[in-house]
């Protein structure tokens, strides 16, 4: 066993909505999101006389490192400092990057040099999207090409940097959770089929408008295909989580911004947090601001400002 202490950072994500929810051509799912900077998991790990988790999530860290233990069959005899964790339940991507970070953690203690793919096969992640994993592997903007009848975790098919000004902010309702576990499961089956036409009409969105905007910098037009993604994926889902926002809070706040010219208005995931994008952080921190005034009435709703993580996560030693 090592003596070394081993850290991981595995940053949140913004997961802006999912390509074609029908397979019509044999492929599930396929989504884009991009990696954040401010927000992540963060944690440690250390030899130890027996497992010990200290730090925010650790009910959940202690489940994820018990399975991967078994699973990779190596001692659990280790101590995890979480130093940060990403909030769980609000689509940021917890689950995956605790799991993450987690098993490469273990993977770099016990030297057992596995990929990140297979980390995540271990624990089941990728089941749906593969933003998750994508960004731990290399931030930035991520586009994975769903599932096919062979897939292990969903491919990574287009990855691209975000220009370092632009700035994602995050609206907050401390009171909900987004669908999980078998809420979902359950969520994904009720709902009706996502018309083959309009799934065909997001993929050329995405490929010749959207990715394209970004590699010239153009967050308005990138923005617009956000909203468009985000829009039709959120009327879909809308019968099973009561809305295209699944907060009527966080709705009203992003009518509000969006008319204060913000772009790539959405939700992440099930939500309930909601987020838009602006070409500066000067502008996203005075319109943080400008919320935090005009909906101090809302007293469970925070406010964010983040940046594009243009790197994966980190795994180091000490």
């Amino acid at each position: 066993m090592s003596d070394r202490k081993i850290s991981v950072i595995a940053p949140a994500r913004l997961h802006m909505g999912f390509i074609d929810l029908s397979g019509s051509l044999g492929r599930h799912f396929g989504s884009i999101g991009v990696a954040l900077n401010e927000i992540a998991t963060r944690l440690s790990i250390s030899k130890a006389t027996q497992l010990q988790v200290n730090g925010p999530s650790s009910d959940r860290a202690i489940k994820c490192t018990r399975v991967l233990c078994e699973a990779l069959n190596v001692s659990d005899q280790i101590q995890i400092d979480i130093d940060t964790a990403i909030p769980e339940h609000v689509g940021l991507g917890s689950g995956t990057q605790m799991s993450l970070a987690i098993g490469s953690a273990l993977n770099s203690f016990y030297n057992l040099e596995l990929s990140t793919r297979q980390i995540a096969k271990l624990t089941a992640r990728g089941m749906r999207s593969g933003i998750g994993i994508g960004v731990f592997e290399q931030g930035g903007l991520v586009v994975d090409g769903g599932r096919g009848e062979q897939t292990v975790t969903p491919p990574v098919i287009s990855h691209m940097d975000i220009p370092e000004q632009w700035r994602f902010i995050l609206v907050f309702d401390q009171r909900g959770q987004g669908l999980h576990g078998d809420q979902e499961i359950n969520a994904f089956k009720a709902l009706p089929t996502f018309p083959h036409q309009e799934a065909a009409r997001l993929c050329y969105l995405l490929l010749m408008q959207g990715l394209p905007a970004v590699a010239e910098q153009n967050i308005n037009l990138f923005g617009d295909v956000i909203t468009q993604i985000q829009q039709s994926v959120g009327e879909h889902f809308a019968s099973v989580q009561g809305g295209v926002f699944t907060s009527p809070e966080v709705a009203e706040v992003m009518q509000w911004i969006e008319q204060q010219g913000t772009v790539a208005i959405g939700q992440t995931s099930w939500g309930p947090t909601g987020f838009c994008a602006v070409d500066s952080a000067d502008k996203a921190d005075a319109l943080v601001l400008e919320m935090q005034q005009r909906y101090s009435h809302f007293e469970h709703l925070s406010f964010v400002s983040a940046s594009a993580r243009n790197s994966g996560g980190d795994v180091f030693s000490s």
